[in-house]
């Protein structure tokens, strides 16, 4: 695993706010912070000369696109047209794939991916108002529209606009590990891990309930992972019956009170392992498995390895006893 050189293939018509998204993760210098350095890269097709973005603002790079096939994760920003970019841009993420580097697209930025004939066969997202069109021109991949980003085969592709953050921080999480993520997160001022699905964002009618918002409970819930947390339990505290509990958290956070939980409990695991010598069994129970051996079913199924071979993996260098 390595994440030393991060290049980003401007089209044309790049949006602004997704370019800044990618550029922030990766192109900032936080060595001071212990981040590990990144060579990062903003590639065009062509070099010093003006691409218009919106609003009459224009930029211009100083790497060509041949400057991109020496790195690791190549990226994919949103633009504004959707129209089929050059194929020499396309290229860049070809041959990208066909190397073992990691390509990753930010919202609309899927449909270059798509162009490349990249997420044929494979899982993928997009921006929500988009989803219906990605799935229209390239019938070959599988769109959900309910995810802030998808991993499949070194394809990554995320959602709509803050969506980039989530995903550019997993890829950092899974090369660098959980303690750099944290890092460039907390600079960002953003969770280092986003909870729900991009369904919470749908301009859909909103269910009639009078509840507040389940800020507190959620957080109550992070704070007590080792405790049994059962939906009739929660609706107690939320105040509400355990059906409009239902309803109400998965407006709120686009999944149910179960999956929300066991990705809490995953997270704080994957944390031990990484920052702590603890023992396995005391890690399950305090991310609130109870067991070693459910902690291995549920990281299994979820992460692709067990919890040891993870540690060995991401373990930071300056571990505790904890």
């Amino acid at each position: 695993m390595t994440l030393s050189t991060v290049a980003v293939v401007l089209p044309a018509d790049p949006a602004m706010f997704e370019l800044g998204v990618v550029t922030e993760v990766f192109g900032v210098d936080r060595t001071d912070d212990g981040v590990p350095p990144i060579d990062f890269r903003a590639c065009s097709e062509f070099p010093g000369e003006p691409i218009q973005m919106a609003n009459g603002i224009s930029m211009t790079t100083s790497h060509g696109l041949a400057d991109a096939d020496e790195a690791d994760l190549v990226v994919a920003p949103a633009y504004h047209s959707l129209e089929r970019p050059s194929e020499a841009v396309l290229d860049v993420f070809r041959r990208a794939h066909a190397r073992g580097a990691w390509v990753l697209s930010v919202c609309s930025g899927a449909f270059l991916l798509g162009d490349a004939g990249l997420l044929d066969g494979r899982s993928c997202t997009t921006h929500w108002m988009h989803a219906a069109e990605l799935t229209r021109r390239f019938p070959l991949a599988t769109v959900d529209p309910d995810v802030l980003f998808v991993e499949d085969d070194r394809v990554i592709t995320s959602a709509g606009t803050a969506a980039g953050i989530d995903a550019c921080l997993h890829h950092v999480r899974c090369e660098l590990g959980a303690g750099v993520a944290t890092k460039i997160a907390r600079r960002m001022v953003v969770p280092p891990q986003r909870d729900g699905g991009q369904r919470q964002y749908i301009d859909l009618p909103v269910p009639s309930c009078e509840a507040d918002s389940l800020a507190p409970l959620l957080t109550w819930m992070r704070e007590h992972l080792a405790d049994e947390q059962p939906v009739r339990l929660l609706a107690q505290r939320a105040a509400m019956s355990e059906r409009t509990f239902a309803r109400r958290f998965a407006a709120e956070t686009g999944t149910t009170p179960g999956k929300w939980l066991l990705a809490q409990r995953l997270h704080h695991a994957r944390t031990l392992l990484e920052s702590s010598d603890l023992p396995v069994e005391t890690v399950a129970s305090r991310a609130g498995f109870g067991s070693a051996a459910l902690l291995r079913h549920h990281f299994g199924t979820s992460v692709g390895v067990a919890p040891a071979e993870y540690r060995r993996t991401f373990r930071t260098p300056d571990v505790r006893a904890g």
